[in-house]
C-alpha cells in the first residue's frame, strides 16, 4: 500500500513485522484479540480507507500477546490473582489499595528480549522515516475496547510527545500497568468484563502536530437526541486531550448527511466555544511533562478553531468511516498544522446515542419552573433531582453518596466510581464531548457541563433539580421541582385521517421533536431565533452606522464572530432554520419570514432607532406591509439571503416560505417581487411561498390570493381577532376571543373550500385545534390538509382524531360552541 499523505516519509511504509509487533498496514478489523479495538479500527482505516479521504498516521502496535509474555514471563499472574481475587468494588478504600498493587506490580515488570527488540526496531524504523527521535503518540488499546456495548473511554492511559527508545519503552511498561488503574478495574467489574480475560495492545503513532492547529471529536449522529442524519464535530485548538477530558469549552459544528451527499457543502449549525486553553507540546523529562497547558488567545477564543472547509473535509471522513463499518462512529481527528490535512487518531462504534429505540419516545417536562440557579450545555434530555456534593478534587469523592448530584469543576477518568451513582452531574468546563458528557450518556443520567461558577453558587444548597429536558440549555433549579416523565411507543400510534405537522420556534429542540409522530413542520418562527440568538435589530445590522455610538459598539461585540452584524445575523438566522429544516427533511418545513410588532422589534439591539410608536401595533406596521416598505427594506433583504442560503447552499429545498399579514392581493404581489429580487424565485428549485391566511379580506379574496400564493396557513388567532372585532392583548375583552364562534368557524370553512377551489394547500397554524377537539374535528371534517399542533399537543390530539367518526358538515351547520 501507497504511504498515506501528510505524514508520510519519502521512502514510504517501511515498518517490518515481528512477532510481537504489527504495522498499522498489516492490522484489520478482524485483529481486535491480537491488538485490541483501538489498533484494529486504526490499521482497518490505514490500510482500507485512504482512497475515500480517511488519513490515519503511520504507526505499530505492541500485540496483546506481548502483553502477556511481560507478565508471564516474571511469573506475575499468580501474584495479580492474590491481589484481585476477592475484590469488592463498591469497597472504595480497598478498591484503591488493590488498584494500587497491581498497577505497582506490572509497571516494575522488565521488558522481554523479544518484545523489547521488537519495539525498539519499530520506534527505529519510524526514526528512519521521520526524522531522529520522532516523536510518537503511544496509546493504550484493550481487547474488549471499542465495542458496540462498551467503549472503555479514557480507561486506561496514553502518552503524548514520547520521544527517544528508552522513553517509548518507558511509556509502554506504563500504558500495560494503566490496566490495572482504579478507574479501569472499576469499569471492567461494571461491564461484566473478566479482568485476566481483557489482554493489552499499544499502538505507537507518528504525532500529528495539532498543538499547532486543532483537534477534536466527532459523531456520525447527534450525541443527545441520537438523531442520525448529522455529523457532529467539536473543535478546539491544541491536542485533543482538552476536549476529551472536558477542561475546554470546544466550538460545535454540524454538517447535514443527506444534503452533503447530495454535494452541498455547507455548516447547518455551529456554536463558538470559550477555548480557554490550549494543550501544546513540551520537553519535560517525563512522560507527565510532555505536555503543557496555555492560555488561549483573546482573539482566537472568539473565532472558530476549524475553517468550514476543514469541517467539510472531516465529514467526508467520518461518512466514510461509517458506511465502511455500518455503524455510527465516535471519531477522534487532529489537524496537521495549520495548513495541513486532517488525520483520525481513534474511531469506534457510539455506545451512547445509537441505542436509542426510535420508535419509542421519552419526554421529561417540568410544567411551572423557578427561576433557575445557574445554566449551562445540556447533555442528554432526562431530568433528576437530588441532594448537592460539591467535590472540587480526587480527595473529596470518598464523602459521594448514591443518589446525590455530583457538581465539580471538571471530571476524569479516576471520577467513574462516583459518576455511576450520582443522580446527574453538573461541571463548570467541558462541551458536550467531554468526558463527563460521554459518562452521562452511557450511564442515562442528566449532565450539565460549562456551568461557569458551579461549585461556588451550589455549595451549600441542600437540594436541586438539574433539568435537560429544555432544549440545548441545561438548568438547575433549587430544591426538588416537579415534573413528569412520559414514555410514548410511537409505533403504536394510530394514524388521524389528516397530516399532523409541529409547530416550532427552537433549532435545539428539532433533533428531539422529529422523533414524533408528525407530516413536517406547519409554522417555524423566526422570531424566537431573532430573539435569542441574534438579539440585533435587522436593520440595526445592515446598517449599525445608524445607532447610537455605544448601540453600535455592543452591535459589534455581539457580532464579533463574524466579519460584519449583516453576515452575523444572515449565518445565525440560516443556521437556525437549516437545523430544524434537516431534523424534518425531506419533509415540508413552512418557515414564517419574521412577524414582530413594532413594539417587539423596539426592544431587539439598535431597534429604537428604526421603529416608529404605534398605538395599536397589532395592526400596524408588520408583515407583508412591513417587507415591501422602504423603511424595512435592507432588514428584509437580511432575511431573504438568510432564506436563499437555506435552500440553495444548506440544499434545504424542503423549506417553504411563508408570508404573514398579508393585507391585499397587491401588496403581496409586491412581496413576491423583492423575494424574486433577492434570489428567492416562486416555483424556481421548488419553491413554494405561502401566505398567512388571517384577516378577513384574504378568505374573501382567496381566488385573488391564490394566483400569487401556492398554500394557506389559516392563523386562527389573528382571524378570530378581526373576525369578533377584539383585541386579543386586552385583558378587558379577552372574554369574547373564542374560535368556535359562528363567524369565526365559517370563516374557516371558507377559507379551506376556497383553497381547495384553487387547488392550493390549506393548512392551520392557529391555537384553536391544540386547545379545542371539537375544533380539530370541524377542520378535519371540511378537508383541511394538515393541522400544526405545538409538540406538547401531539400526541393527544392524534389520540383524539383517530377516535372521531367524521361527516362532512354543511356551510349552515358549524360544530356546536361548547361551553
Amino acid at each position: 500500500m501507497a504511504a498515506q499523505a501528510g505524514l508520510a516519509a519519502p521512502g514510504g511504509d517501511r515498518l517490518t513485522e515481528s512477532p510481537f509487533v504489527r504495522p498499522f498496514r498489516a492490522i484489520r478489523a478482524s485483529d481486535v484479540a491480537l491488538v485490541g479495538g483501538k489498533n484494529a479500527s486504526l490499521g482497518e482505516m490505514y490500510a482500507t480507507l485512504a482512497a475515500a479521504g480517511v488519513r490515519v498516521p503511520n504507526g505499530f502496535a505492541v500485540t496483546a500477546e506481548a502483553y502477556r509474555r511481560v507478565v508471564g514471563d516474571a511469573d506475575a499472574w499468580e501474584r495479580l490473582h492474590a491481589i484481585l481475587d476477592g475484590l469488592d468494588p463498591s469497597d472504595v478504600d480497598d478498591l484503591a489499595r488493590r488498584a494500587g498493587r497491581a498497577h505497582a506490580l506490572v509497571a516494575g515488570l522488565p521488558l522481554p528480549p523479544g518484545v523489547r527488540d521488537g519495539i525498539a526496531t519499530a520506534y527505529g524504523e519510524l526514526c528512519a522515516q521521520y526524522g531522529e527521535d520522532v516523536a510518537v503518540a503511544v496509546r493504550s488499546s484493550a481487547t474488549a475496547e471499542d465495542l458496540p456495548e462498551a467503549s472503555f473511554a479514557g480507561q486506561h492511559e496514553s502518552f503524548l510527545n514520547v520521544r527517544g527508545e528508552q522513553m517509548v519503552l518507558e511509556a509502554y511498561r506504563r500504558a500495560l500497568a494503566s490496566l490495572f488503574l482504579e478507574r479501569a478495574i472499576h469499569y471492567r467489574v461494571d461491564a461484566g468484563f473478566d479482568h485476566f480475560a481483557v489482554a493489552l495492545s499499544v499502538g505507537v503513532m507518528k504525532m500529528v502536530r495539532s498543538d499547532l492547529a486543532a483537534s477534536g471529536v466527532a459523531f456520525t449522529l447527534d450525541t443527545e437526541t441520537g438523531f442520525r442524519d448529522v455529523v457532529f464535530v467539536t473543535a478546539s485548538y491544541g491536542l485533543g486531550e482538552n476536549v476529551v477530558q472536558g477542561t475546554v469549552d470546544p466550538d460545535e459544528f454540524y454538517v447535514h448527511k443527506p444534503t452533503y451527499e447530495q454535494g452541498f457543502r455547507a455548516v447547518l449549525r455551529r456554536r463558538i466555544g470559550s477555548k480557554e486553553t490550549k494543550l501544546i507540546l513540551a520537553e519535560g523529562p517525563a512522560l507527565e511533562a510532555r505536555t503543557r497547558n496555555v492560555e488561549t488567545a483573546a482573539g482566537e477564543r472568539i473565532r472558530a478553531s476549524l475553517s468550514d472547509d476543514d469541517v467539510f473535509e472531516l465529514a467526508g471522513a467520518c461518512l466514510a468511516i461509517e458506511r465502511h463499518y455500518g455503524v455510527p462512529m465516535d471519531v477522534e481527528w487532529a489537524k496537521d498544522g495549520p495548513d495541513g490535512p486532517i488525520f483520525v487518531v481513534q474511531s469506534r462504534p457510539e455506545t451512547a446515542g445509537s441505542r436509542r429505540a426510535a420508535a419509542r419516545a421519552v419526554t421529561y417536562r417540568i410544567a411551572n419552573p423557578p427561576a433557575p440557579l445557574l445554566t449551562g450545555r445540556a447533555v442528554g434530555a432526562a431530568i433528576a433531582s437530588g441532594p448537592v456534593r460539591v467535590v472540587r478534587d480526587v480527595g473529596g469523592l470518598s464523602a459521594f453518596r448514591p443518589g446525590e448530584v455530583l457538581v465539580a469543576p471538571t471530571t476524569t477518568p479516576d471520577w467513574e466510581p462516583v459518576m455511576k451513582i450520582a443522580a446527574a452531574i453538573v461541571t463548570e468546563r467541558g462541551g458536550r464531548t467531554c468526558h463527563a458528557a460521554i459518562v452521562a450518556r452511557e450511564l442515562g443520567i442528566p449532565a450539565i457541563v460549562g456551568a461557569e461558577r458551579a461549585t461556588a453558587l451550589l455549595d451549600g444548597r441542600d437540594a436541586v433539580t438539574v433539568s435537560c429536558a429544555e432544549g440545548d440549555v441545561g438548568r438547575v433549579y433549587p430544591g426538588h421541582v416537579a415534573y413528569e416523565r412520559v414514555e410514548l411507543d410511537v409505533a403504536a400510534l394510530p394514524r388521524p385521517p389528516v397530516k399532523i405537522a409541529l409547530i416550532l420556534a427552537d433549532p435545539d429542540a428539532a433533533f428531539a421533536l422529529s422523533a414524533l409522530p408528525n407530516d413536517g413542520v406547519a409554522l417555524v418562527r423566526l422570531e424566537f431565533i431573532i430573539t435569542g440568538a441574534i438579539g440585533i435589530h435587522p436593520m440595526a445590522a445592515a446598517h449599525p452606522e445608524r445607532v447610537a455610538e455605544t448601540v453600535a459598539a455592543q452591535v459589534a461585540e455581539r457580532s464579533a464572530s463574524c466579519a460584519s452584524p449583516a453576515e452575523f445575523f444572515v449565518r445565525t438566522l440560516a443556521e437556525g432554520v437549516g437545523q430544524i429544516a434537516a431534523a424534518f427533511h425531506p419533509k415540508p418545513v413552512v418557515v414564517r419570514m419574521s412577524d414582530f410588532k413594532t413594539n417587539e422589534y423596539a426592544k431587539l439591539l439598535g431597534g429604537a432607532a428604526f421603529e416608529p410608536s404605534e398605538e395599536n401595533p397589532m395592526l400596524g406596521f408588520r408583515g407583508a406591509a412591513r417587507y415591501a416598505h422602504p423603511a424595512y427594506a435592507d432588514g428584509f433583504a437580511l432575511e431573504c439571503e438568510a432564506m436563499r442560503r437555506v435552500r440553495d447552499v444548506m440544499g434545504l429545498r424542503n423549506v417553504v416560505l411563508m408570508i404573514p399579514f398579508c393585507r391585499r392581493v397587491e401588496e403581496g404581489e409586491r412581496v413576491v417581487a423583492r423575494m424574486a429580487e433577492h434570489g428567492l424565485r416562486r416555483r424556481e428549485n421548488g419553491l413554494q411561498i405561502y401566505v398567512m391566511c388571517e384577516i378577513p379580506n384574504n378568505v374573501v379574496q382567496i381566488d385573488a390570493f391564490s394566483r400569487v400564493f401556492d398554500g394557506f396557513s389559516i392563523g386562527s388567532n389573528d382571524l378570530t381577532q378581526l373576525v369578533l372585532g377584539v383585541d386579543r392583548d386586552s385583558e378587558l375583552v379577552a372574554f369574547d376571543f373564542d374560535e368556535r364562534d359562528p363567524g369565526v368557524l365559517e370563516m374557516l370553512r371558507q377559507a379551506i373550500v376556497g383553497a381547495k377551489r384553487n387547488g392550493r394547500y390549506v393548512g392551520i397554524c392557529g391555537q384553536a385545534p391544540s386547545d379545542y377537539p371539537d375544533v380539530a374535528a370541524f377542520l378535519v371534517a371540511h378537508g383541511i390538509d394538515a393541522i400544526g399542533l405545538d409538540p406538547d399537543s401531539v400526541v393527544d390530539t392524534i389520540r383524539r382524531l383517530a377516535r372521531l367518526t367524521f361527516t362532512p358538515h354543511s356551510s349552515d351547520s358549524p360544530i356546536r360552541r361548547l361551553p
